[in-house]
């Protein structure tokens, strides 16, 4: 440890007035330039952050936008899926009236040809 009797000129008030000055500014500079190489950072953190941000809104408008358009899809094949069964139901019943009426020309096919042979020549 240093003593003042070590180095007499510290002893004088006026070089301890001036170091205490010297040593005041230092530290002033020296926390400047901490805060200042913080606040670098900071200001790159609260810059990023804000990006961020707006990537998220922007993410959840098109999240939404999607979904709504996912929706919108869905109907739209729930709807096709709808006019495939009805064109089903009506070729079904086409065939059955087809079906039905082959069976009505049959018979009366069988009828005519039936009055054909029992009428007298």
């Amino acid at each position: 440890m240093l003593h003042c009797s070590e180095f007499p000129e510290l002893g004088e008030p006026r070089w301890s007035e001036k170091r205490r000055r010297e040593a005041i500014t230092a530290a002033t500079c020296l926390t400047e330039a901490l805060v200042d190489h913080l606040n670098v950072g900071v200001a790159q953190a609260y810059m990023n952050q804000r990006k961020l941000d707006h990537e998220v809104k922007t993410l959840q408008v098109q999240a939404a936008q999607f979904a709504k358009q996912t929706g919108q899809w869905i109907g739209m094949v729930e709807n096709f899926n709808q006019a495939l069964k009805e064109i089903g139901d009506v070729e079904n019943w086409a065939r059955s009236i087809e079906l039905d009426m082959r069976t009505i020309a049959t018979a009366l096919e069988y009828v005519y040809k039936g009055q054909l042979q029992s009428a007298p020549p």
